[in-house]
Parts: C-alpha cells; structure tokens; sequence
C-alpha cells in the first residue's frame, strides 16, 4: 500500500505543473514550493529549536494561531515554522509576524520529508485539523518526535474508519495525542483503537474573542456608514452575489452595503461593481471621496473584514451557496452581529450549533434570503436578540487552548 501511495503521489506531482499551464492557482502551487528548501536554510539554522505547525488553508491557520501565540511566548528560545498546503492559505499569511519561516508543506514523498525534516529539525509538531500525510507522519513517529492534533474533528465517512483503511490508520499511530472538537470525534478514534484523545472547542472561539479588545476603529468606514444601517458581505464568491445583487439594487430601505468578495482579482471586482445600480465604490477609490454619498462600498483588499464586521448590523458570509464551503461566521458572531448564510453548510459544527441556536440563519435561495434581510432591516429586536445569541456563543465556547496548553504543560520541551 504505501509503495501504491508514494506512486500516486509522484504522479501527482507531475500532473500539478502540467495543470499549472492552465491555472493560475495551481501554478502557485507549484511555483512556491520551489523556493521552500532555500527559504528554510537561510531562516533556521542547524543549531535553532523549533516547533512546527501545518495548515491546510487560512481556516486552519485561524485555528492554530492560539497556539502558536502561546508557544512563542512561552518559548522564546524555539522558532516558529508554517507550512501551508494551499495557496489560499499562504498566499494570504506568508508574511504573518507570528511565525520565522512560513512556506508551503513540499508534496508527502519519502525525499521531500527527508529533506524538510532535516532543515527544520522540530521539538514538537502540530497538525492543524485536518490533513494526514502519511510519509511526514511515519517520519515523525520513527523520529520520536511528539506530533499532536489540534481541533481536530473526524467523520465516520473518512477513509480511517473504513474496512480498506488500515494504511491511513496506521499513520495516525504517530500522534501523541488529539485535541478534537466534539464528542463525535472521540467515539469514532475510540471504534480504532485511539484513547489518547481529550474533547476542548475550537480553538478559533480563543482567537475571536480577543478581537473585541483590539482597536477595530476604520475612519474611512465609520465615513461610510454614516451612522446608516450596514449590511457587510464577507467573503463572497459569485454564487452568493448572484442571490444577492437584485436585492441590493431593488430594495427599498434606507441600508448600506460593504461587499467584501473572496476574490479580488481586478475583472471579477469589475464584474461586480458593474452589475450594482446603487451608488458605489472600490476601496481601491476611496482616497479624496466623500464616501458617505454612496451606497455600496466594495472592499478590494485583504486584511480587513474582521475590523469591518465590527461596523455591521447584519453580516452575509458567503461560500454557502456553493461548493466551496462556508467562510469564518465566528468573526461577525464575537461582534454580536447576527447573521445569514447558504444552505450548504453541514460540515462546519460552529455554523450547525448556530444555526440551531437560532444566531445565525440559513436559506436555500434567493427569494428566502431576501425575506429575511428584509425581515432583520426592519426589526431592530430581532437583530439584537440574533446578535446576542451569537456573541455568548462565542464567548461560551472559548477555553480550548488552554486544555491544550494545560495538558502540554506535563510534555515540557
């Protein structure tokens, strides 16, 4: 199996540059993995310590960034190293203060583990939750070096719970321990043999509820509210927009919006402003503006929603609608925003428990979702009542890195 494995994977590599001609985002992919081993020598030296964490994407990073706050702090001496498996999460945090060298994970064969193991050299590892490569996981159990779980959440669908999966099962012996995020989880490790296993919240509630103490003032958006009731749209993909264009163009109230789309390439922006008859504007324009005048504020730059959902009244989070999957709805809810979503939405427990909490509400198109931004615009109880649910939500469920740091705490490095 694990020859079968290491052949699908090289194959895999060459099918990657050959996609990579075609898309732009595979080339990315491709292309940043070519500077890793250069990257790592000149930032870690042989004689540094270091803690390793690995991300798939920016949801991941979100949910390890608690930890790894803490573990620079606690441990100054070690250095931090990132890797990230797509460019959706890397391009977006490579230059992020918290870690000493960020670079993409090089492809699970037995070289490239080889390679990367020996540059970064890690006291500890921490895989973000999700993503299992077997080479990096066999390497580091035969290293002895401890290698930890954190938020993890598993699903009876997955390939290690099933008759066939023996393999995959047998690369999840290299985890000291999972910190996973319901009791779920801990039943199915059970069902395989897996009792090194402790229940604690995402650790993504940690990270939001300090975001209420930071300074999450924007002049040029508080210019642009006006004091008028905000709808924010964050992180849209086109499928959403599609359900929410004729609502905005059409509806007869006195609202602002503030679209932030997933994609900010330049034609898809364009595309967008030109498909709004409301009065609008790119970020990219503001400067010498009265941005008070408009109507429609479209944010083509990253880095910013999280302080721009604490201007909203009601926030639309996007990736619901299709297949991409639904955006973070922990940033708005730590505001006590309430908010509305997709309908595809059953795979991210935070947006269930919302949901039935009654916080955050789904609809299944574009009709329902215009009765119900309509329904929230003119009832201010409900906003509140909505808002409130989702703030204590927040606030309930935090405590998570501390389990972890509690228990790593008897693991001294």
């Amino acid at each position: 199996m694990l020859f079968l494995y290491n052949l699908v994977v090289l194959l895999a590599s060459q099918v990657v540059k050959i996609l990579a001609v075609f898309n732009p985002k595979m080339q990315l992919f491709v292309d940043g993995r070519t500077t890793v081993y250069a990257t790592l020598s000149k930032k870690i030296s042989l004689s540094d310590k270091t803690i390793w964490f690995h991300a798939a994407s920016l949801g991941e990073y979100e949910q390890g960034l608690p930890i790894m706050e803490s573990m620079k702090k606690n441990y100054p001496n070690h250095k931090i190293v990132l890797t990230f498996f797509s460019p959706s999460g890397y391009e977006v945090r490579k230059n992020n203060t918290i870690a000493d060298a960020t670079v993409y994970l090089p492809l699970d064969t037995k070289r490239n583990v080889a390679e990367f193991l020996k540059l970064v050299h890690p006291e500890k590892v921490f895989f973000i939750k999700y993503e299992y490569w077997p080479n990096y996981l066999n390497a580091l159990k035969k290293g002895n070096i401890p290698t930890y779980l954190i938020s993890g959440i598993f699903r009876k669908n997955q390939v290690f719970f099933k008759w066939y999966g023996g393999f995959y099962r047998k690369a999840l012996d290299s985890f000291a321990y999972f910190f996973v995020q319901n009791e779920a989880s801990v039943k199915l490790l059970l069902t395989i043999g897996f009792n090194n296993v402790k229940i604690c919240s995402d650790t993504r509630f940690d990270r939001v509820s300090k975001i209420v103490e930071q300074d999450n003032s924007l002049d040029f958006i508080s210019s642009f509210k006006n004091n008028t009731l905000t709808i924010v749209v964050g992180s849209s993909w086109p499928k959403d927009e599609s359900q929410l264009i004729d609502f905005i163009n059409s509806n007869p109230f006195n609202v602002k919006f503030i679209i932030a789309p997933h994609n900010i390439k330049a034609e898809q922006i364009q595309q967008l402003k030109d498909s709004i008859t409301k009065k609008t504007i790119l970020f990219s324009e503001k400067e010498n503006t009265n941005l008070a005048e408009y109507d429609v504020f479209i944010i083509d730059t990253i880095g910013i929603l999280t302080k721009i959902y604490s201007y909203a009244d009601i926030a639309y989070v996007g990736g619901a609608f299709g297949t991409s999957g639904l955006h973070n709805i922990l940033e708005p809810a730590t505001f006590g925003v309430p908010i509305v979503i997709g309908p595809n939405f059953e795979k991210f427990s935070e947006a269930v428990a919302l949901v039935n909490l009654g916080g955050c509400v789904s609809v299944n198109s574009k009709l329902a979702l215009e009765e119900k931004l309509a329904f929230l615009i003119q009832n201010e109880d409900e906003r509140y009542e909505n808002g409130h649910i989702c703030s204590t939500f927040v606030q309930m469920n935090k405590g998570g890195t501390d389990v972890i740091l509690k228990h790593l705490s008897n693991d001294n490095i």
